[in-house]
């Protein structure tokens, strides 16, 4: 019978922080790689920069010259490359306003910037704007230990802010694995996912009220300390997932849940997609109310993590893995329902090896393993990564499809991603940038995708990189809506251009 063993050490690697992940080398601009069209905005002058340097000062603005922009005009990932000449650091919500107001008069695209850790170019110029950071609004506001309510200005670090809220026993409800660098604002204007949807939900149900700067300057206050407000449209609604194209966002107050007294992680080995899915199933229904995350990795995406960045698994040798996570507030009760599941699906045979734990710093180490996934992956060079959502039983056959079909050009065509929320993490990586690589993926995925009955964006949005791809997505009458929004709300389109809708 196979013996579940208790974690005791993954190796003797230190694990980097998420921000030590480049690609080597510069992108190619966007602009000429896409072959985008400028679109009709006005040149960047002498007196513009004058006038942002009396409202926000000179040490918030940073010029093309002897500062470098390098790191506001390349995403992360280095997969697109702007070529903006100012970066502008405004301190509060007033200092955004008369911005956008000069700009929106000027017609001077701007480009919101948060940490810059997105997947899809939604965070860089595609051109010339401007780059908005709001890094300098990083204030937390206030903390409800009563309700869980946090109120907090949208420039706070994902992890500064949870660190912030558990010293009053509650957490945020999103965990990602570029939490030390992201912003909490770029994380609600994407309507980021995360590892624990299946016990949260997204961010659509956590938020309860944003404030917005419109294209205009008008400032749009949403906030709200209720769950239930039934007062007509909810506007908010529109700023989560919008990607700064609609307003943007400078404060956000979040409903969190209380911290969990007894957490486990349990890192299981499997031989087959099928058994993946049928202890999936089991642990929905004997878990029940304490699962927290189902997460599928498969072999070859965890080979990133152990073989370019030296960690070391604590099972080896399976073609797919899972990490089920498990939270409650009582450690004898949680205990003895995550014994029975992993004793059932072990007599069944679905699941063939595992381990699990429940002492913090293990169950960092693991979900480590699971984190740094995509940027292991960039250590082969170039990475393609596609989010999407597909239906459960289709969850696996993209990655097999797509291994088909260009597996000879690759160095790694993988998945892994959250099961529970139905969402796969496409990964395709070779040596360096590849146009025929890239025509044969796209739009070959997004059709493949659409067809299955998928989004073809699942917790990234759609940025620059998946604008053209909407319509595998969304109906002509949708598009259509939505394009009649962006026209009320900025008719100058001066608001992330070229994103989302190009």
């Amino acid at each position: 019978m196979l013996r579940l063993r208790n974690v005791t050490k993954i190796g003797n690697s230190l694990i980097p922080t998420f921000r030590s992940f480049s690609s080597p080398g510069l992108p190619e601009l966007t602009q000429v790689r896409h072959n985008v069209k400028r679109g009709d905005y006005a040149e960047l002058t002498g007196n513009d920069v004058t006038f942002f340097e009396s409202l926000i000062g000179a040490t918030n603005l940073l010029q093309d010259g002897p500062d470098d922009l390098q790191g506001y005009n390349v995403d992360f990932w280095h997969s697109v490359r702007g070529s903006s000449k100012l970066v502008l650091k405004p301190g509060s919500t007033g200092e955004i306003s008369e911005i956008l107001k000069y700009c929106n008069h000027r017609r001077l695209a701007v480009c919101v910037q948060g940490g810059n850790t997105g997947l899809v170019g939604g965070s860089v110029p595609v051109c010339d704007e401007i780059i908005l950071s709001m890094a300098r609004l990083n204030k937390i506001l206030s903390i409800d230990d009563i309700t869980g309510i946090v109120a907090c200005e949208s420039g706070v670090i994902l992890e500064n802010l949870d660190a912030k809220i558990r010293e009053a026993g509650y957490v945020v409800p999103l965990d990602l694995g570029a939490k030390s660098s992201c912003h909490i604002g770029g994380n609600v204007s994407t309507n980021a996912g995360g590892l624990r949807v299946i016990r949260y939900g997204n961010l659509h149900g956590s938020v309860l009220g944003v404030e917005a700067v419109l294209a205009n300057g008008q400032i749009l206050d949403l906030m709200s300390d209720f769950k239930k407000d039934n007062t007509g449209y909810h506007l908010k609604h529109l700023f989560i997932g919008s990607e700064g194209t609609l307003g943007v966002v400078t404060k956000v107050a979040i409903l969190c849940p209380a911290v969990s007294d007894s957490v486990h992680l349990a890192f299981l080995g499997l031989n087959s997609f099928e058994a993946v899915l049928q202890t999936f199933k089991n642990a929905k229904r004997y878990l029940g109310e304490i699962l927290s995350s189902c997460e599928m990795i498969d072999s070859i995406s965890l080979a990133a993590s152990v073989d370019n960045l030296k960690l070391k698994s604590p099972i080896a040798g399976y073609p797919f893995y899972m990490l089920i996570e498990t939270s409650g507030s009582n450690n004898e009760h949680d205990m003895e329902k995550l014994n029975k599941f992993l004793q059932l699906v072990m007599d069944k045979g679905d699941v063939i090896d595992g381990t699990y734990t429940g002492e913090p710093s293990k169950m960092q180490e693991i979900w480590k393993l699971r984190e740094v996934l995509a940027p292991a992956m960039t250590k082969d060079g170039y990475l393609f990564t596609y989010d999407l959502s597909l239906p459960l039983r289709s969850f696996y056959d993209i990655v097999k499809v797509v291994e088909a079909r260009v597996g000879h050009m690759a160095k790694r065509v993988c998945g892994f991603g959250h099961l529970g929320d139905l969402n796969l993490h496409l990964n395709v990586t070779c040596g360096e940038y590849s146009n025929d690589l890239y025509h044969q993926l796209e739009p070959f995925v997004f059709e493949l995708t659409s067809k299955l009955g998928g989004s073809v964006s699942a917790e990234h949005g759609m940025g620059f990189l998946k604008s053209n791809y909407l319509k595998y997505s969304k109906s002509t009458e949708a598009i259509a809506m939505m394009r009649d929004i962006k026209h009320m709300l900025d008719p100058n389109k001066i608001l992330n251009p070229y994103k989302i809708l190009n």
